[in-house]
C-alpha cells in the first residue's frame, strides 16, 4: 500500500488534482522481445492477442506480457506485417518456459505466423525455435543466416519459422501510478487516456486488461496461503470499516501498472500517465503503490515525474 495519503502534509499539486508525495516500488526482472509476423496484421495480432493472454502478474501467471507496438513490412525480419510483444519473468529460466509455451502453443497454431528474436543484445539467449522443433518429429530442417539459426518445423499450411535462440535484458517490472476520481465513469476515462498516451511509448507494455487495474492488491491476507488479497485501503465500499487513502470526494480508484526494458522507460511512462491522467476531468488525486521500499529496489517518486526529466532510483 501507499505510505501517503492525500490528506498529508506532503501532497504536491497538479493543476487542481492532489499528487501524493509517494512512490511506486518496482522490481527487477528479465524481459524478452518476440516479433510475430504474419500474412496479414490481422493474423498477426490474432497471435500477439492470444500470446499474450492470462499474462497479468507473477502473483499467479507464468509470465507479465503485452503487445509493445504493431511493426510495419520494413521494421520485420521476412518484410510482413508484424508486431512486438513484450514478456516479463523474474529470471531468465522462467522466461524460457513461458516463452516456450506461449510461441508454441499461441503463434504456431496461429495461421501464417512465423517468430523472430527482438533484442538486439545476443549477450544472454533463451532457446525457443530450437525446443520448438521437435514438434518437427524429425522432418525440421534448420537454417543459419548472418549467423544466426531458424528453424523451419513443417505444418498445415506450410512452414513455421521460428529462431533458434532469443535475446534477454534486464528489466523493470510494477511501475504504477493509482488514478483516484470522483466517479467510475470519470475514472475509467481518465485511465483509458493516460494508457492511450503510455502506449506510444517504446520499450513498455501495461499488462492488465486494457492496460488498466481494478482489482489492486496488498501483500499477504488473513487467510492461510493467500500470498496477496485487495488493496482495502482505495476499495470504495471499504471506507466506513477501514482506514480508507480515498480523499474527500473520490469513490474510485484504478491502477495502471507498467513493465519496461530500463528504469528510464519506466520513469517516462509514468510521467506521460500522470500528466494525461491529471488533466482529466474528474480526477481528484493521483497516488502511487509501494511497499514501505522493503521488497524492489526501483523508487519512482511521483515527484519526480512532475519535472520534465523523470526519475526513477
Amino acid at each position: 500500500m501507499s505510505d501517503a495519503s492525500p490528506s498529508t502534509p506532503g501532497c504536491l499539486k497538479l493543476g487542481e488534482v492532489t499528487i501524493v508525495d509517494t512512490f511506486a516500488e518496482a522490481f527487477p526482472m528479465t524481459a524478452a522481445r518476440v516479433v510475430v509476423t504474419a500474412a496479414s496484421i490481422a493474423w498477426a495480432r490474432t497471435a500477439g492477442t492470444v500470446m499474450t493472454g492470462y499474462a497479468t502478474s507473477v502473483i499467479a501467471c507464468d509470465a507479465e506480457a503485452g503487445i509493445e507496438r504493431e511493426l510495419t513490412p520494413e521494421e520485420t525480419p521476412d518484410g510482413r506485417p508484424g508486431l512486438a510483444v513484450l514478456l516479463f519473468a523474474f529470471n531468465r529460466e522462467s522466461l524460457e518456459k513461458a516463452v516456450v509455451k506461449r510461441v508454441g502453443q499461441c503463434v504456431m497454431t496461429c495461421p501464417t505466423t512465423a517468430c523472430y528474436d527482438g533484442i538486439a543484445d545476443r549477450s544472454k539467449l533463451i532457446r525457443v525455435g530450437g525446443k520448438l522443433r521437435r514438434f518437427g518429429d524429425g522432418f525440421q530442417i534448420s537454417k543459419v543466416i548472418g549467423g544466426r539459426r531458424y528453424w523451419r518445423i513443417p505444418v498445415m499450411d506450410g512452414e513455421f519459422v521460428c529462431e533458434d535462440e532469443f535475446g534477454t535484458v534486464k528489466g523493470v517490472g510494477g511501475g504504477n501510478i493509482l488514478i483516484l476520481g470522483c466517479s467510475g465513469a470519470e475514472t475509467l476515462a481518465a485511465a483509458e487516456r493516460a494508457v492511450e498516451k503510455v502506449r506510444g511509448i517504446e520499450g513498455v507494455i501495461m499488462p492488465f486488461p486494457g492496460g488498466v487495474v481494478r482489482s489492486g492488491s496488498k501483500v499477504g491476507s488473513k487467510y492461510k496461503g493467500q500470498i496477496a488479497s485487495t488493496n482495502h485501503a482505495y476499495a470504495p465500499t471499504l471506507k466506513s470499516l477501514v482506514t480508507s487513502d480515498l480523499p474527500a470526494g473520490a469513490n474510485c480508484c484504478y491502477e495502471i501498472v507498467i513493465d519496461g526494458l530500463s528504469p528510464e522507460i519506466v520513469a517516462q511512462a509514468m510521467r506521460v500517465a500522470l500528466h494525461e491522467a491529471a488533466a482529466s476531468p474528474g480526477v481528484v488525486a493521483i497516488s502511487a503503490g509501494n511497499y514501505g521500499g522493503k521488497l524492489g529496489p526501483f523508487h519512482f517518486r511521483l515527484s519526480d515525474c512532475l519535472s520534465d526529466d523523470g526519475g526513477g532510483r
